[in-house]
C-alpha cells in the first residue's frame, strides 16, 4: 500500500474575525490578524564565501498573509510561475538539541512539476503542519518562493517578474498593508498535525515525509558538516547523537537500524555510522541486502544522551545482543568518539 499523508481529525482549528489559522501554528494570546502583503525593494548581493550560488541580483520581496483555506491554492498559484527547474527547499523543526531547525537545500536542480506533484501528494504536512516550511528557487531568471513554519509566503523576484507576482497577489484579492499580521505577529505554538500512530504504518509521519523528501528532492542538510556547533555559534566539541540508517529488504519495505555515538561533527558521526553498516547487515543476514544509508542524524543533550542509553539497558535482550557501556554520558563524553550501542528497530 502507498504510504499517504493525513490530518489528525481530532485538531481543532484556531479562527480569529473570520481568518482561519493553520492547523500547526496559532497565537496564544489576543491579536489581530491582517491579511495582505508587504513588498519593498532589495539591492544585489555580493557572492558568497562558498561560491555554490551566486549572487543574488536586485529584486522585490513580497511577504504574504493569507487565511488558512487559501494557503495551498495561493502556494501552487506561486509555484507555477516558477521556471521548470528549480532548487527545492525544505525545513523542518526537527529533534537536534542544539538546533531549532533542520535547513535542506538541493544543490541539482529538479523539475517544478516535482514539487507541485509533492504538495499534492504531502498537502497537509506542507500547508497545515507548524513543523515545516518549504520552498524553490532558480537562478535564471532569479526568482525565490518559500511557505515558512507560520505559512506565511515569502517571493523574491527580479525586477522584470514584478508585474506577474502582482497580478497573482490582486487575483487573489490581497493588498498592500502597513504590517501583514500572521500567527508569528503574537505568542504561538507550532504542532505536528499528522496522525500516524504505530499501528497505521500507512500513514507518514513528518520525519517519513522528510526521509522521502530528501531522496525525491535530492536534499542535503545545509550546515557545516565537519563543525559542531548551536544555533548561537558555541562550539560544542563531541556531543551524542542518535542516527538512523536504512536498510534495503529484498520484496519488503526497507529495514531500520538506530545507533547511539558520540561524534564532533556531523561527518564524523556518518562515517562511524557507515562503519557499522556490514556488522549490521550480518547480524540480520538474510533480512536486508546491500548497504545502509544515514537517514537521520541528531545531537543529544548529555541528559538525552544518559535516558536513553540507561532505557536501551532496562530493556531485557537475547543472548549476544550487545548492550551500552556503563557509565554517565559525562564520563562517556570525556572517552570521544566511538559508537555506545547499535540495534534494529
Amino acid at each position: 500500500m502507498e504510504p499517504i499523508c493525513q490530518l489528525d481529525p481530532e485538531l481543532k482549528r484556531h479562527e480569529l474575525e473570520g481568518f482561519e489559522f493553520p492547523l500547526g501554528v496559532y497565537p496564544v494570546e489576543a491579536m489581530t490578524p491582517a491579511p495582505g502583503y508587504r513588498s519593498e525593494f532589495e539591492p544585489a548581493d555580493g557572492d558568497d564565501d562558498d561560491g555554490k550560488w551566486e549572487h543574488w541580483p536586485d529584486r522585490y520581496v513580497y511577504d504574504a498573509v493569507v487565511s488558512a483555506e487559501r494557503v495551498q491554492a495561493f502556494t501552487v498559484a506561486a509555484l507555477t510561475m516558477m521556471p521548470r527547474r528549480v532548487f527545492p527547499i525544505l525545513d523542518f523543526l526537527g529533534h537536534d538539541a542544539y538546533r531549532e531547525i533542520d535547513p535542506y537545500i538541493a544543490y541539482e536542480p529538479c523539475g517544478i512539476d516535482e514539487i507541485l506533484e509533492a504538495t499534492e501528494r504531502f498537502g497537509p504536512f506542507f500547508f497545515e503542519d507548524g513543523m515545516c516550511g518549504f520552498g524553490a528557487m532558480s537562478d535564471e531568471p532569479f526568482a525565490y518562493l518559500f511557505l515558512d513554519e507560520h505559512k506565511i509566503l515569502t517571493i523574491r523576484v527580479e525586477p522584470d517578474l514584478r508585474e506577474k507576482v502582482e497580478r497573482l497577489l490582486r487575483a487573489f484579492d490581497l493588498a498592500a498593508v502597513p504590517e501583514p499580521s500572521g500567527a508569528d505577529a503574537a505568542a504561538h505554538e507550532h504542532r505536528g498535525v499528522l496522525l500516524a500512530p504505530a499501528d497505521r504504518p500507512e500513514l507518514m509521519s513528518g520525519e517519513e515525509i522528510v526521509e522521502r523528501l530528501r531522496d525525491d528532492w535530492r536534499l542535503s542538510l545545509n550546515i557545516d558538516p565537519e563543525g559542531n556547533v548551536d544555533d548561537g555559534g558555541q562550539v560544542l566539541g563531541a556531543t551524542g547523537w542518535r542516527c538512523l540508517m536504512r536498510f534495503p529488504r529484498e520484496a519488503a519495505v526497507d529495514a531500520y537500524a538506530e545507533l547511539y555515538l558520540i561524534a564532533s561533527s556531523l561527518n564524523e558521526a556518518e562515517l562511524l555510522c557507515l562503519a557499522e553498516s556490514e556488522a549490521l547487515a550480518s547480524s540480520a543476514a538474510g533480512v536486508v541486502i546491500g548497504e545502509g544509508l544515514v537517514v537521520a542524524a541528531d545531537r543529544l543533550s548529555p541528559e538525552q544522551l544518559e535516558a536513553a542509553l540507561e532505557s536501551i539497558r532496562s530493556k531485557p535482550v537475547g543472548a549476544g545482543s550487545p548492550r551500552p557501556p556503563r557509565g554517565s554520558a559525562k564520563t562517556l563524553l570525556r572517552r570521544g568518539t566511538r559508537v555506545l550501542w547499535r540495534g534494529w528497530l
